[in-house]
């Protein structure tokens, strides 16, 4: 008889393209349905049971099927489950921009909504080359780091550089310089990266826009980290040249690195932030762009279409998702997590120790609630992390490796107790390949 998870699996495959998947693979890799989620744990049509340590993508950070934020989006689909924007508002959207604005870096003082990531880093490089415009400057090039990663739609894409994503698409893109990112986590490598910088800021200074930057860890990069020494001295040089620092802390943001914010460890004040993924708790999609009074006001005037900014999302400022994001932020504010996270993230450092005695171990590294532990000795065609995924499927961890970097980010509930069964795992399957 066929199992209810072989039967939707089947049902699957005839309907669905599944995102950075090669469909091909799921013929003999199955694609694991998932009936339900409490918790850290994910359930198929079998009963079998996963810890998701991975926050499904990054991006749930207090369980799946929170009691709080259920009953907070139960109490808001009652009154208003959707209104458009534009000449229209609502409480939950004015709340949560309002909470934003607080706990944000004080130069942030304005919120637009967006309704995923990709989605609030175009908005930032439109806002960015328009102020300027406004102001009569062309400046038509942005600045990213090497091996950063800002998504997939083309903007955002033009500004990254993990050739995985961006390689095939490159006649599409946009103009874009990219400098190096810090070696490693070093003082030294921060002030050479900066010298780097600097120098393509004397020779294209006038002519960029923008530098988006992913403060502190670089993810869909294999979980690179570098110095808060770099975050401080960007800043210094970008406001230099007249160029806005974008801080792209979409997956960074919601205490991910041990505050709330990355950007808090260096002290700097962005022209633009933005935010998603653990903005809603993994909820709803909902994503938002901060940036400061000065770079409104360059918009604030006697209608003008070409000076306004006429850029828009059916669904945004949702009122659903706002209040996903209220009770997320609410949560916070009802017990000391950000505490609870360094706590776990010196066990998961503890832990992590036995790894670096493995002879086809490079690196292991931690900092706040994300760790990564970078392997040597292997080609991109032996496909390391899809044995790995296999391997801790079969333990009941859900892991998704990022080539040769197996990364473990949980949602913040876990305990002591799961932490140690993911990283048992993780060891194991790193021995065993």
């Amino acid at each position: 008889m066929v199992g209810l998870n072989q039967e939707l699996m089947k049902k699957d495959m005839n309907v669905i393209w599944h995102p950075c998947t090669q469909m091909k693979d799921h013929e003999t890799l199955p694609i694991i349905p998932i009936k339900s989620a409490k918790g850290v744990y994910l359930y198929d049509f079998e009963d079998n049971k996963y810890i998701d340590a991975i926050s499904s993508w990054w991006v749930n950070i207090f369980g799946h099927s929170n009691s709080y934020i259920n009953n907070k989006i139960k109490e808001q689909l009652e009154t208003l489950e959707h209104v458009l924007l534009a000449g229209f508002t609502h409480e939950p959207a004015i709340k949560l921009a309002q909470r934003l604005v607080d706990i944000t870096p004080e130069s942030l003082k304005k919120v637009f909504f967006a309704d995923n990531g990709s989605s609030a880093v175009e908005i930032a490089l439109k806002m960015s080359y328009h102020y300027h415009l406004n102001l009569q400057q062309q400046r038509t090039l942005f600045l990213s780091l090497s091996n950063s990663y800002h998504g997939e739609t083309i903007g955002a894409l033009s500004v990254g550089d993990v050739s995985l994503y961006k390689k095939t698409y490159e006649p599409l893109l946009l103009q874009c310089l990219q400098t190096p990112v810090p070696i490693d986590n070093s003082k030294q490598a921060a002030t050479e990266a900066l010298k780097s910088l600097e120098l393509i800021l004397k020779e294209n200074g006038n002519n960029i826009s923008a530098m988006i930057i992913e403060p502190l860890v670089q993810g869909a990069g294999g979980m690179h980290m570098y110095h808060t020494d770099y975050l401080i001295g960007a800043r210094m040089l970008t406001q230099k040249y007249g160029i806005h620092l974008i801080l792209d802390e979409i997956m960074t943001g919601f205490g991910r690195t041990g505050t709330m914010f990355a950007c808090e460890q260096a002290a700097i004040l962005p022209d633009f932030m933005t935010l998603s993924k653990g903005l809603t708790g993994g909820y709803l999609a909902l994503s938002v762009v901060m940036t400061t009074d000065k770079i409104y006001n360059a918009f604030y005037c006697e209608y003008n279409e070409y000076k306004a900014f006429l850029h828009s999302h059916s669904y945004t400022g949702n009122p659903l998702a706002c209040s996903a994001a209220l009770a997320t932020l609410e949560l916070f504010e009802q017990s000391n997590i950000l505490e609870q996270n360094r706590e776990k993230s010196l066990h998961i450092n503890t832990k992590l120790e036995k790894f670096k005695l493995l002879a086809n171990v490079k690196e292991a590294r931690v900092l706040g609630m994300i760790a990564a532990v970078e392997l040597q000795g292997y080609e991109a065609k032996e496909r390391i992390g899809l044995k790995i995924y296999e391997f801790a499927l079969s333990r009941g961890v859900l892991l998704r490796p990022l080539g040769n970097v197996v990364y473990f980010m949980p949602p913040y509930i876990i305990t002591i107790e799961e932490i140690d069964k993911v990283l048992d795992v993780m060891y194991d399957a790193i021995k065993s390949i």
